[in-house]
């Protein structure tokens, strides 16, 4: 048995998928404490304007709107992501969502870890012993990882700066 196969015996993306799920249940219990705070500030009693430069409450509000807008995409996320089907890929099949990717890059000599969604991007989960971060189809990774294959070489420019990767394996 091959070191790959080792590896596809060790993860479980189902046990991914499901902590992934959590993580965003916390982003989102996070978020709604956040907008209750910021709508507890705007109609407290004690934030009344006393002359027309007393603006606090006026801004909490419009925090507590930028708050609520966010939980809502929280929300928006945390559905998407639960509606996700878990699939198994194959070392055959091409990236796509759903996708775990393990890259080993060129300038740094270590493996890294991504599974790519449509949504959460930036987000990291610790599972299995490894750390997964999600990247979304718009990102510059997701865009040069989507339907490549295992052994194929990535290649990212950020801000002048050029990261090379090259497939390891897709779960």
């Amino acid at each position: 048995m091959n070191s790959s196969s080792i590896n596809k015996i060790l993860i479980d993306k189902t046990i991914l998928h499901q902590e992934i799920i959590k993580k965003l249940e916390l982003v989102y219990a996070s978020a709604l404490a956040a907008t209750q705070t910021a709508i507890d500030t705007a109609t407290d009693k004690e934030n009344v304007p006393e002359h027309k430069y007393d603006t606090l409450s006026l801004e909490a509000s419009y925090l507590a709107h930028g708050q609520a807008q966010r939980l809502q995409q929280c929300l928006r996320d945390l559905h998407s992501f639960k509606d996700l089907a878990v699939k198994n890929c194959l070392d055959s099949d091409s990236v796509s969502i759903g996708a775990l990717v393990k890259l080993l890059g060129d300038d740094e000599k270590c493996e890294k870890w991504f599974f790519l969604s449509s949504v959460a991007g930036g987000l990291s989960v610790q599972t299995s012993s490894i750390m997964v971060q999600l990247i979304t189809p718009e990102s510059p990774l997701g865009k040069a990882l989507m339907g490549k294959s295992v052994d194929d070489e990535v290649v990212i420019n950020i801000a002048n700066h050029t990261k090379c990767y090259e497939i390891m394996s897709i779960y």
